[in-house]
């Protein structure tokens, strides 16, 4: 079977395509378990050369997701998943509604309507975000039932993705799921256009002796997991039988709430001997705005029924990062 990553050279899209590489196996439309023999990494700009860890299995191809044409190239033969990730992050989209518009909302429409006419009900796992959550109502709790009332573009248009998913699954064009992320820490490289992308560059930056400004205070709450473990959630996500997950397919992913300060003393608590660069509080109006309106805690005691993964605590997410991309 194949598989097609939009999104793929992403971050999360490389060490996903590497775990599914070396599992070498996932669950096909018909139900039974299959052999990979394609994996589509899928995104604007992809690398001259395969990241390492990459086989002849792996292919990176160049393409807006915006393009109906260029998705339709990658999404078809019968026997495919697509994991969904490409999109505009939250910051990004503030910035460029038409932006959002184009790739979020369109995107979406276009992998689905390429899932769709493979005429296999292939599964596509949909990546949203805890961002569909907000308002003035939104409790201090948000679970798998709690009403949408995004307060930005970018949870606007996961929202609506969510919606879609649910709508095409109940058609009978594909077998959706939606995995609804908080905040994925840490991610190396350098920040992006994510409202949340201080909540990596607080440990990745100090880690790198370099200087981090914080843009928010120590008391901002935030519900956050590791890479590895929202890896792993996607491909659970994946190998559910979809029955199991009826008629509302967008799931809260296994999370943690850690306040900034959490993370300051968690970081310097793992670091030990390391030298850490200083950390400073510069509060940036625009991405407090933002971070104000998400929840602050997400109940996800469906997951867990359902197998997902969860990280065991903060210092285990840290230790994962130095490993990963601080070996020495």
């Amino acid at each position: 079977m194949k598989v097609v990553i939009t999104g793929g050279t992403g971050f999360i899209g490389f060490r996903l395509a590497r775990k599914i590489l070396e599992r070498g196996q996932l669950t096909a439309p018909d139900g039974a378990l299959q052999s990979i023999d394609e994996v589509v990494l899928f995104d604007v700009v992809v690398p001259s050369e395969p990241p390492e860890g990459f086989d002849k299995r792996a292919k990176m191809v160049a393409g807006e997701i915006a393009d109906a044409r260029a998705v339709n190239r990658v999404i078809d033969r019968p026997d495919i998943s697509i994991f969904h990730l490409a999109s505009v992050v939250s910051g990004g989209g503030e910035q460029d509604f038409d932006l959002a518009m184009r790739v979020n909302l369109h995107g979406n429409l276009n992998v689905l309507e390429a899932a769709r006419a493979q005429g296999s009900a292939p599964r596509v796992i949909f990546a949203s975000s805890i961002a569909v959550f907000g308002g003035s109502s939104m409790p201090k709790i948000v679970d798998d039932t709690t009403k949408q009332t995004p307060r930005t573009t970018y949870g606007v248009t996961k929202a609506i993705g969510e919606l879609l998913v649910n709508d095409y699954t109940r058609k009978g064009f594909i077998d959706g799921r939606s995995a609804r992320l908080p905040t994925v820490i840490i991610r190396p490289g350098k920040p992006n256009k994510a409202a949340s992308s201080f909540a990596s560059g607080v440990f990745r930056e100090p880690l790198n002796g370099q200087e981090c400004v914080l843009p928010v205070g120590e008391d901002t709450i935030m519900p956050v997991a590791g890479y590895r473990t929202i890896v792993d959630g996607f491909i659970r996500l994946h190998e559910i039988d979809g029955e199991a997950l009826g008629d509302d397919r967008a799931i809260n992913f296994p999370s943690m709430a850690v306040t900034v300060a959490d993370m300051i003393t968690g970081l310097k608590r793992v670091a030990g001997n390391r030298h850490l660069g200083e950390i400073r509080i510069e509060p940036n109006p625009a991405i407090e705005r933002i971070v104000a309106t998400w929840p602050t805690a997400s109940a996800f005691d469906r997951a867990l029924s359902l197998g997902l993964p969860r990280d065991q605590d903060l210092d285990s997410i840290i230790r994962a990062y130095i490993a990963d991309y601080l070996p020495n």
